[in-house]
Order: C-alpha cells, then structure tokens, then sequence
C-alpha cells in the first residue's frame, strides 16, 4: 500500500505539480518584463531610421526627376506676357529635345548662349545660409530654379528654316509663309524692325511673346550664331504653370500656326 504522503501532488491548473505544505521549494516565477524604457527606445529608433530612410528615398527620387524628367523654373520677367506672368512657376519636360523632337511653337527653357542676360543674371541678396539652402533644394529639384542662367521664349525656327519679317507691323514669316500667332502679347507687333535669317544647323530662333519687351533671337544678331540658340543648350519645353494657382494652365503648343509651314528646304 502506498502512503498517501509519498504520492505525487496532483499537477496544478498549469500543469505544474504542487507543492507539499512545509516544502522549502518554491515554483518557479515567470521572469521579468522587459523594461519598458527599452521598448520606447527601440521603437523610437525603429521610427527615426525608417524616417531617414524614407527621407532620402524622397531626396534621391526628386533628384532623378529632376535630372532626366521634370523640372521646375520660374518666371522673372515680362518678356512671355501675357502667356506666362512674372513669378510664374512653370514645369518643363526634359524629355524635348530627346526622346521627343523641338517643334515651331514650343515654349523652351535654355541656357543662356552668350551672356544675353547681362546683369540681369545677379540674383537676390538671400544671405550666406539662405543661399547655401536655395542651392541645395535646387540642385535637387525641390526649388525652381530661376532665370539667373536661363532663358524661357517661343520657338519659331527650327534649323535650316528661312525667319524674316519686314518690320512696322509686318507678320514673321517661315520659310515664305506669313504666321498668324494668337499668343502675342495684347497690343504687341509681330516685330518693330527688319530682320532676316537663315536658322544655323542644330540650332533655333526664339522670340517672346511680348515682342517689343523681349531682347529675343533678333537683338543679337551680331553676336556668335547671329542670335540663333544652340540646341545643346536647351533644357526642355514647358508644359504647364503650377503656381499661383490662379494661372495653373496647361501650355499647349499652337500647332494651327504653323500648319502651312514647308519642311526647311
């Protein structure tokens, strides 16, 4: 016969035997939570590098837009009124010329080929730490770039293309045929003066929409290029104004006004 004093202690509810009363052994304890500091640091470590790296995703995604798609410039002056307005934001592919041919029309963007700006290049006094952080937004795309180096015109001529007008009111005229161009600035003259060119190869002529507020292709006709631009020195066509919202518009190319326009012969 068994003792009852010898029989094992009935398993509790978790399994664990019991023990007998007077029994110097204690059941083991669960351990001990985490510390709670712990927990919060890890989580706000986690956060803080997740943060970084979706920052930097960010930054180098608008730097690759930036450099091969879209970027933004804006407007400095009154040269394209009324189609674009000073201080417009503007956005341009630079996708054209590329992928995507120039076409008579096309509102470009281009570096300035011969120091038509002048002075007008000097930018804004911002500051040693205000101009070190417009820089750096700009060069990644996040701030517009301004006309300091660029240029933004209509493209009339593309190379090889015959640009003439005859002056006093007369209408431009491409390659024999008169434009009739409904983007001209209210009031503004197709030209003030006489000019007549042929377009350089790789090259185009430009002028702005406001003709007699616009130091375009014709005033520099004695220069390198007879006022011509380069092709390798335009950055893209603009394709819509973003800001202010109350000019956000879609910048379509005129294609009627060129439609009866022969190929450059």
């Amino acid at each position: 016969m068994i003792d009852p004093a010898d029989e094992a202690a009935p398993p509790t509810a978790t399994g664990t035997p019991s023990t007998a009363a007077g029994d110097d052994h204690v059941a083991p304890r669960h351990a001990a939570a985490p510390d709670r500091r712990d927990k919060r640091r890890s989580t706000g470590a986690s956060f803080l590098r997740e943060t970084v790296i979706i920052l930097v995703s960010a930054l180098v995604l608008s730097l690759i837009v930036k450099t091969f798609l879209v970027q933004a410039f804006f407007i400095p002056s009154g040269s394209m009124n009324d189609t674009l307005i000073e201080n417009d934001r503007i956005l341009v592919s630079k996708l054209t010329p590329g992928p995507f041919d120039l076409h008579r029309g096309d509102v470009v963007v281009f570096k300035d080929p011969n120091h038509w700006l002048g002075d007008e290049a000097e930018d804004t006094p911002t500051g040693p730490v205000g101009t070190v952080v417009r820089d750096a937004l700009t060069f990644i795309g996040l701030y517009p770039e301004d006309a300091g180096e660029h240029l933004v015109k209509r493209l009339i001529g593309l190379p090889g293309d015959h640009v003439a007008s005859e002056g006093a009111g007369k209408p431009v005229t491409v390659n024999g045929v008169a434009i009739d161009e409904p983007y001209l600035a209210p009031g503004a003259q197709p030209s003030e003066f006489a000019f007549d060119i042929v377009v350089p190869p790789d090259s185009i002529w430009v002028m702005g929409d406001n003709r007699q507020h616009s130091a375009d292709s014709r005033w520099h006709q004695g220069e390198p290029g007879g006022g011509s631009v380069p092709i390798g020195n335009v950055v893209g066509v603009a394709f819509v104004i973003v800001w202010p919202a109350a000019h956000w518009d879609i910048l379509r190319n005129p294609g009627d006004t060129f439609a009866d326009v022969p190929p450059a012969s």
